[in-house]
């Protein structure tokens, strides 16, 4: 891809930290460096779970949600360090500011990794040339080693920074995915899950070749518009734009109840929470949106309205975490007035196929199974209605369904509160 390119077709980086968390620990303790280091939850149990780990401990056989126990096995001098999120943060902050140095067209997706779209910025220089100096500068000013993938659309962008790590440079071009990309297992691809890829291997599609040559109308039955967006994408198919503004691209997702008679009573409180934090639940299930952000609305009798919100570490869409965002909020703000609305609202969305979820892998295998059930019972309520699967708090003392006693309304509390990383700089 030589400087030919320009004004024949767009020139997208995507930019992918390696190891990143263990690449920080290491950047900011020398004594690391060249070691095997895995960062992991609950590192005094035996039930801990491997966040990610380095380059040396994965040669060793260490691998991410690898139980700490096992990781010693295959590498008994296997260093382990608790996560340090604010340091991650900050750090993940550092990077994207200098690759706005390159150009404005920066789009974040996750901690560590963002697209850039240098079509127009790449001056005097070659892409390849401003991807070997992008790299250098991120390894050399924040101690951070990155792969770069250069394609002409994000999709194929994405898949090249995976093919060579760690400090990998990879261009991929249209006519080169029978020779780079196709003969690729269907799992490899970017937005092929497990489940998808179960799908996939039931119409006999292994390959992402067998993908590409595949019925788009068959694709698009079995798997919804989800398999002609892989059909595209396998043929090297990708408009979407790189957009600065795109992680703000989701409206808030909520659901407020307005009660027939003023509440003090804790208990029917609660009962609304769990309502309102199950729908929320849905709602996000159905736009497959995970947030990190939740907002609790309190409307007192005296029509003063409260709104306090509380960022979260990782993004969450289970209903219990939902719940549990917002009943630490309604306990350290309610004044003690009775009540008469309140609201839930899931903000600063993002896509969860998009998303590296920066788990506390600390619960990995129990946010798994929670995970599972969540869509297990959105399927019976969806089938059967809300009142299918209610928890012991939304019934009352005659089991009548307390969602009707209380004459819950959905009225929806989105509402533009966009989020830009850039705030994070404030």
């Amino acid at each position: 891809m030589d400087r030919s390119a320009k004004g024949r077709g767009r020139i997208i980086f995507h930019v992918d930290m390696n190891s990143f968390y263990a690449s920080v620990e290491a950047a900011h303790n020398p004594e690391l460096r060249g070691k095997p280091l895995a960062i992991a939850g609950n590192v005094e149990e035996r039930r801990g779970i491997v966040v990610t780990s380095s380059y040396e401990a994965r040669k060793k056989g260490v691998k991410t949600t690898m139980p700490v126990w096992e990781a010693k096995k295959y590498c008994p001098e296997l260093l382990i360090m608790p996560p340090n999120f604010p340091l991650y943060r900050q750090t993940s902050l550092q990077i994207f500011e200098l690759l706005e140095t390159y150009t404005p067209l920066v789009q974040p997706v996750s901690i560590d990794e963002g697209y850039l779209d240098i079509t127009e910025d790449c001056g005097e220089k070659s892409p390849v040339a401003i991807a070997k100096e992008i790299q250098q500068r991120i390894h050399s000013e924040i101690g951070i080693p990155c792969s770069i993938g250069i394609a002409p659309n994000k999709f194929l962008a994405k898949m090249a920074s995976d093919m060579k790590k760690p400090l990998g440079i990879t261009i991929l071009r249209k006519r080169e995915l029978d020779k780079l990309l196709w003969q690729l297992d269907v799992g490899e691809m970017h937005g092929v899950g497990k489940k998808t890829k179960e799908k996939l291997h039931e119409l006999n599609i292994k390959t992402i070749h067998d993908l590409a040559h595949a019925n788009p109308l068959q694709l698009e039955m079995k798997l919804g518009i989800n398999g002609r967006r892989l059909h595209d994408r396998a043929n090297g198919r990708d408009d979407r734009p790189v957009d600065p503004d795109a992680i703000d691209e989701f409206k808030s997702v909520g659901n407020s109840t307005t009660f027939p008679e003023d509440l003090i009573d804790h208990h029917r409180i609660n009962t609304a929470l769990t309502n309102l934090s199950d729908s929320v639940a849905k709602r996000m299930s159905k736009k497959n949106v995970l947030s990190f952000n939740i907002q609790l609305t309190i409307r007192y009798n005296d029509r003063t309205t409260v709104t306090r919100s509380k960022k979260l570490q990782n993004p969450i869409s289970q209903s219990a975490d939902i719940l549990d965002a917002a009943q630490r909020l309604f306990e350290k703000n309610w004044s003690g007035q009775p009540i008469r609305l309140l609201g839930i609202t899931g903000q600063q969305l993002v896509d969860r196929n998009e998303a590296t979820v920066q788990l506390d892998l600390f619960s990995f295998e129990a946010d798994s199974r929670r995970d599972s059930l969540q869509k297990t019972i959105g399927s019976i309520r969806s089938k059967y209605g809300d009142s299918a699967l209610l928890k012991g708090n939304q019934l009352g003392e005659d089991g009548s369904h307390k969602l009707r006693d209380e004459k819950r309304r959905g009225t929806s509390l989105d509402r533009d509160f966009l989020w830009n990383y850039k705030k994070e700089k404030e």
